[in-house]
């Protein structure tokens, strides 16, 4: 029933490979070196891989084999290391994220979505396949609590106080709380068919409903359902740029970027991706959205201005994108936080 419900919904399932863990670090031959530049580091989920991507050149410049399904990235709290999620693989891929080549791994159990808390004290990892949401240390990155509150963890967020998380559930419908100070669960609230991103944002919680047209707004106290944001069919991930200007809302089964208002949540614009899938987005320095598009095996360079953009071949089911452009700012830097 899992892997029909994700079918479903537009999740590529992975194509298990067997490989070793230790062709992670070894290059594709022929390549060029790419450490001196701005790059794009692309998560394949269905081709168990990474394309590292020069920002100037558009061109993939180096491959990198992971296990299984690559999806989601978090930065560690010094900025030295990018880690890269592989649920199905159990494990943690570490990458320089100035030079995009490969440092190591971590086994860990099913890490689909991650993230550190605003403190840097923990880790908090969503096991979407098994069914647990686990709190690790940050630093040493061992387990010290494993909570079932749901079925399908799928994206995450914190206070900024560091106190609590949320975790949407998207099996269950539901968004958890968690205190993260007692390792309790706060509340869980029914928020609609198929929750996926999520976002605290403006002192309340967004949560993507998947399954229907629209964000929820939720009360970060109680998790009442507040209101109801449509952005378009499919909604899948929600992003805020570092000033807090512009909500973006990726609508990944109809197919479209939304732009809205980050205080009336008005839409501002909608930009089409026909049937490709749009996921995970960054922002580069020079103001082009870079958007991954799950059904495409591409990532999309968009000007916002003009609407237009570009594309670039990569893996199949590309998901979760890094630009290492992110970080000559300050401040925390997460996937969610352009």
């Amino acid at each position: 029933m899992k892997l029909s419900r994700r079918t479903l919904l537009g999740h590529s399932l992975a194509i298990p490979l067997s490989i070793s863990l230790s062709p992670f670090l070894a290059l594709r031959p022929g390549v060029a070196s790419a450490e001196t530049s701005a790059l794009a580091i692309v998560m394949n989920s269905g081709e168990a891989s990474v394309s590292v991507i020069d920002m100037a050149s558009r061109k993939v410049v180096r491959t990198l084999p992971t296990l299984r399904e690559p999806s989601h990235w978090a930065l560690s709290p010094d900025r030295s290391k990018l880690y890269i999620a592989d649920a199905s693989g159990n494990a943690l891929f570490i990458v320089d994220p100035h030079t995009g080549t490969a440092i190591g791994h971590k086994v860990i159990a099913d890490p689909y979505q991650l993230g550190f808390t605003p403190d840097h004290k923990y880790l908090v990892v969503n096991a979407l396949r098994l069914d647990y949401v686990d709190i690790y240390r940050a630093d040493d990155l061992t387990l010290v609590k494993r909570f079932t509150a749901g079925s399908m963890p799928s994206h995450l967020d914190f206070s900024p106080d560091a106190r609590w998380s949320f975790s949407s559930m998207q099996e269950s419908d539901t968004l958890v709380s968690f205190d993260l100070t007692n390792m309790t669960i706060r509340w869980k609230s029914k928020v609609g068919s198929a929750p996926a991103g999520v976002l605290w944002h403006n002192g309340k919680v967004l949560v993507c409903v998947m399954g229907s047209d629209h964000v929820a707004q939720i009360d970060p106290a109680t998790g009442e359902v507040l209101r109801r944001i449509k952005t378009g069919i499919g909604p899948h991930n929600v992003f805020v740029t570092p000033d807090g200007s512009a909500l973006y809302v990726t609508n990944r089964i109809g197919g479209s970027l939304v732009a809205l208002d980050p205080v009336t949540y008005a839409l501002r614009r909608t930009y089409p991706f026909r049937a490709a899938g749009p996921d995970d987005i960054s922002i580069g320095p020079d103001g082009k959205i870079w958007v991954s598009l799950r059904f495409h095996q591409q990532v999309a360079v968009l000007d916002p201005v003009s609407g237009d953009y570009e594309t670039i071949d990569v893996g199949r089911s590309p998901h979760g994108i890094f630009l290492s452009t992110q970080m000559r700012r300050p401040g925390l830097i997460t996937a969610e936080t352009l």
